[in-house]
């Protein structure tokens, strides 16, 4: 098979959780097992960074990475999903597996793998820390897929665990409360290794310490002991901040190109996990101030309050539950604009409607569906959205609600474009 053969039997042999949802998830580590012994247990091989967390740990994962290869190690990085290339799961200082690896691995085990049954996500990491393991990195910064105590990813021994907040989402595998969720999450704590957990939470926080207790694993709460404070931002492209460490100042006049209002609490999560991991690794405070900077440029990290444009200001971000939507119009609240043009689309295993609640009533949408089958109708969605006030029109793809949004938009409108990683997808 050559490349694209090859994604084409991945995403259609194998059920994919991102694609269809509920049919593709699996309640065990039994096959990942299995998969890693076929593979010679790959994950023994390199150190890592196990990152868990409701919204937040794609960010973190990849400023934790940048900070990595600035002071010169050879820096895995494994995160899901992927918006426009397979391949953006899998990368090695930046630079995605190269498309001869992923050929190569699915006709070494295509055979095993059908036999196995193997979940997308499953074959996923195996090929992940396969990967790392041959190429020899330094460390590997890891993704939890979904939850924690039973997603694949699940089998690393970590130098640290960072888990970065709990909210409600995914509620039919991991529960309908945070305290839930918490504990589905502080399944990565593995015992004498510490952890990060980046906000406290009075329905979490006992979860977290109880099970780093039972494993006497030291915790550490990043907003207990971290501050940044947002000086200003510099021209819609950088966010600068102070970061000071039990009321002292630990840095100033840090640059993070990542924008939105989340990153203040992402970036608290990361300064604390970096302090810790500086007992184990050799890392500066300018290789800090580098990584930092330069996330984007060393992990080319996509979909984060991303400006696609700026005549009109056109954004995409790809926070698609409740928690991460009620960021996303604070920041938008915020905002000086005569307009605000919306594209929407979700999946149809989120709480719709109480992320339409949450939306501004004054702004025009373009309601569609991404093209996956989780996508959410795009009629069913506007119908939701007109019987809680919102207006706009429906559209026959993400792209041309997308192409009307920007051309319907003057020059002081904006056009913000999420509800879904797919829906961002299709336009970043």
């Amino acid at each position: 098979m050559n490349y694209t053969d090859t994604l084409d039997w991945m995403f259609n042999k194998l059920p994919m959780y991102q694609r269809i949802g509920a049919a593709a998830y699996k309640a065990d580590l039994n096959n990942t097992i299995q998969l890693l012994q076929l593979l010679d247990n790959p994950h023994n091989n390199f150190k890592s960074v196990h990152v868990a967390g409701t919204n937040g740990k794609g960010s973190v994962s990849h400023m934790l990475a940048s900070v990595f290869q600035e002071a010169g190690y050879k820096t895995g990085l494994y995160t899901s999903p992927h918006l426009r290339d397979f391949r953006e799961r899998i990368r090695i200082n930046g630079e995605m597996i190269p498309e001869e690896n992923v050929v190569q691995f699915i006709d070494t085990y295509k055979e095993k793998f059908e036999q196995m049954e193997l979940s997308f996500f499953e074959m996923t990491v195996g090929m992940a820390f396969d990967y790392f393991s041959k190429e020899n990195v330094d460390i590997a910064i890891v993704e939890v897929g979904m939850g924690g105590r039973l997603d694949s990813t699940n089998l690393i021994t970590p130098e640290l665990s960072v888990i970065t907040n709990i909210d409600l989402d995914h509620t039919k595998f991991l529960g309908d409360t945070r305290a839930k969720i918490a504990y589905e999450k502080a399944g990565i704590i593995k015992p004498n290794i510490p952890v990060v957990i980046g906000e406290t939470h009075p329905e979490t926080e006992q979860v977290f310490i109880e099970k780093a207790k039972e494993g006497n694993s030291p915790i550490y709460f990043a907003d207990q002991i971290f501050d940044c404070d947002k000086i200003h931002i510099e021209s819609n492209s950088v966010q600068k901040f102070d970061v000071w460490k039990n009321s002292e100042l630990y840095m100033e006049a840090l640059d993070l190109p990542l924008l939105g209002h989340y990153q203040e609490k992402n970036l608290t999560t990361v300064m604390c996990a970096l302090d810790l991991l500086r007992s184990k690794f050799d890392f500066s405070d300018d290789d800090i101030r580098d990584g930092i900077g330069r996330v984007i440029r060393n992990t080319h990290l996509m979909g984060r309050w991303q400006i696609l444009n700026k005549d009109p200001l056109t954004i995409a971000d790809t926070g698609h539950n409740v928690a991460g939507i009620t960021e996303v119009v604070k920041q938008l609240a915020e905002m000086q604009y005569d307009k605000l043009h919306f594209v929407l689309g979700m999946v149809n295993d989120k709480d719709i409607d109480s992320v339409l609640q949450l939306l501004p009533h004054g702004a025009e949408y373009y309601f569609c569906k991404a093209d996956i089958p989780r996508g959410l109708d795009a009629n069913i969605l506007a119908q939701k959205a007109f019987d809680m006030g919102l207006r706009g029109q429906v559209f026959e793809s993400v792209s041309h609600a997308y192409r009307s949004a920007v051309n319907n938009a003057h020059f002081d409108d904006i056009v913000f474009i999420g509800g879904s990683n797919f829906t961002v997808a299709e336009v970043v």
